[in-house]
């Protein structure tokens, strides 16, 4: 355990961010009694907690990955939740349908949890909030100058120029993507004019939560064994990064494949290597988003979590911030190959 002030409201403890006063944590690593859940991906909602708490979206996602008997209930958006005189509540982060911030006050004391998010927005996820507060802890997953998203639609109109490329060439176009989240952002903006959408056997159960949900996502086919090559051709197929070597894929015929990620703006990276294209679409924060975030929320401290925590941190400091790295065991977009390493230096400015 890190050593953090007697003031504290949240400290980092062997099982993940802890309120000692409401003997609560967000987004534990290890078995817990009461959790706190931001999001449904695995290294921040994992199994064995005896009381889960998230999102109204996140909730069913949750059921469908870590079994329908866990102990789980929905804090809405806004609403408060008070434990032993602290208060709790849920804050939209951006990042993919249901992700939440948490924010924590006692006696006047507010901190911020921001879980993984983005500023930039997508038709399907709620819009990021900015929450004031006096310490936050933020991710750090792209906390390098380099990592400067361009505009989404002029990316997506990209995805669309290569699908036709695929068409007139007759190869399928596969596009690899995460299960949950940016799976469904992809869907969202994909043109079913141009050619049908189908999906792996991992991604089309998260679509069918979401559209009972209420979420807009155009019509999908879930690819299976009795599908053949010519049943798919001049479509789409969305599918996670462990089918880049088609895995999951029953049939044989001419593909191209493109990674959506944000590790895309790197040219020589793992998945550049193994993938016909990259497209640097991300579901977290850049650069530029980690400091407007940070400025917009006000805080006084800033901690910060996986990514590039040590750099940033240290670009935090010299820009007058106090601001720390905190080692944890959330791992936010696994990173490839060839991408800056953790002690990189940026210049303040």
């Amino acid at each position: 355990m890190i050593n953090m002030q007697s003031r504290d409201l949240l400290v980092f403890s062997p099982r993940g961010i802890y309120c000692p006063l409401a003997d609560i944590y967000i987004d534990p690593w290890r078995s817990v009694d009461k959790a706190l859940i931001t999001h449904g991906h695995s290294d921040h909602a994992r199994k064995g907690h005896g009381e889960y708490v998230c999102s109204p979206l996140t909730l069913p996602v949750l059921r469908h990955r870590l079994g329908t008997k866990i102990r789980a209930k929905a804090l809405p958006f806004g609403k408060q939740m008070t434990v032993n005189g602290v208060r709790f509540s849920l804050h939209p982060a951006g990042h993919i349908p249901g992700s939440a911030q948490v924010r924590v006050e006692y006696k006047g004391e507010v901190w911020v949890v921001t879980g993984d998010y983005k500023l930039h927005p997508d038709p399907i996820s709620e819009p990021f909030e900015s929450v004031p507060c006096h310490t936050m802890i933020t991710e750090s997953t792209f906390g390098l100058p380099v990592y400067q998203w361009s505009d989404p639609g002029i990316i997506i109109q990209d995805i669309h120029q290569w699908w036709q490329d695929c068409q007139e060439k007759d190869h399928l176009a596969v596009i690899h993507a995460y299960s949950l989240g940016k799976a469904q952002r992809l869907i969202a903006e994909l043109d079913i004019n141009q050619g049908p959408i189908f999906t792996h056997k991992s991604i089309e159960p998260i679509n069918e939560i979401f559209r009972r949900a209420g979420l807009h996502l155009p019509p999908t086919t879930m690819i299976h064994e009795a599908h053949q090559y010519e049943d798919l051709k001049g479509g789409i197929l969305l599918a996670p990064p462990s089918a880049l070597n088609r895995d999951g894929l029953p049939w044989a015929g001419p593909i191209s494949d493109a990674m959506a990620s944000g590790w895309m703006s790197f040219r020589k990276g793992r998945f550049r290597r193994t993938a016909d294209r990259g497209f640097a679409l991300s579901d977290h924060v850049d650069w530029p988003g980690l400091l407007t975030a940070i400025r917009e929320s006000g805080a006084e401290r800033v901690l910060v979590t996986h990514g590039f925590s040590t750099p940033f941190a240290r670009y935090l400091r010299g820009i007058g911030l106090d601001a720390q790295a905190v080692d944890t065991r959330i791992q936010g977009e696994p990173a490839p190959d060839d991408t800056p390493d953790d002690d990189a230096q940026i210049t303040p400015v």
